[in-house]
């Protein structure tokens, strides 16, 4: 078999187009189908202009501030970037096994004929659950340059609760 069988157009016409991809004969359900998926595309392609409902209700991104997560036997530790903001910005919760960080950034400006812009303002709250018990007097954070480190340790019992399995072949 060659690719040549695989496509869907009438060998006795040659490389004719099929009639379905034709510009002159538009099935109206066809047309329908192409322009909601042109409308997915353009949603989840971020599509410039603001979109609440898929960045939340502050305008930022769902998982903004990015965050990494670094999970030893001895303890967690959650680093965000959060650029733009300061020490005072951003406030650090942990709350029955959840750490919460909360903040909000504020334009430097009240300009009222700004034309264009792509920078996010607005209050954010990220919930990370850590899945292990932690030290809650402990606990430890610091933010330079923009980065927020939180660093927690692990209980004793939550170290003697990891086990490490062999694999067997």
């Amino acid at each position: 078999m060659s690719v040549r069988d695989l496509i869907p157009w009438s060998r006795n016409n040659g490389d004719q187009v099929p009639s379905l991809l034709r510009e002159d004969n538009r099935d109206p359900f066809l047309s329908l189908h192409r322009e909601v998926n042109r409308l997915f595309d353009d949603v989840f392609r971020g599509f410039g202009s603001g979109l609440p409902s898929l960045r939340g209700a502050s305008g930022f991104g769902a998982g903004w501030p990015s965050v990494e997560i670094s999970d030893t036997d001895k303890d967690i530790k959650v680093t965000a970037e959060i650029p733009g903001l300061e020490e005072k910005d951003i406030e650090v919760f942990l709350n029955d096994g959840v750490l919460t960080l909360k903040g909000e950034k504020r334009s430097e400006t009240e300009d009222k004929e700004k034309q264009f812009s792509e920078r996010y303002y607005g209050r954010f709250e990220r919930r990370i659950p850590l899945g292990a018990e932690v030290k809650e007097d402990q606990v430890d954070a610091t933010f330079k340059n923009g980065v927020l480190t939180v660093s927690l340790p692990k209980t004793d019992k939550a170290q003697s609760q990891v086990k490490r399995i062999s694999i067997k072949s």
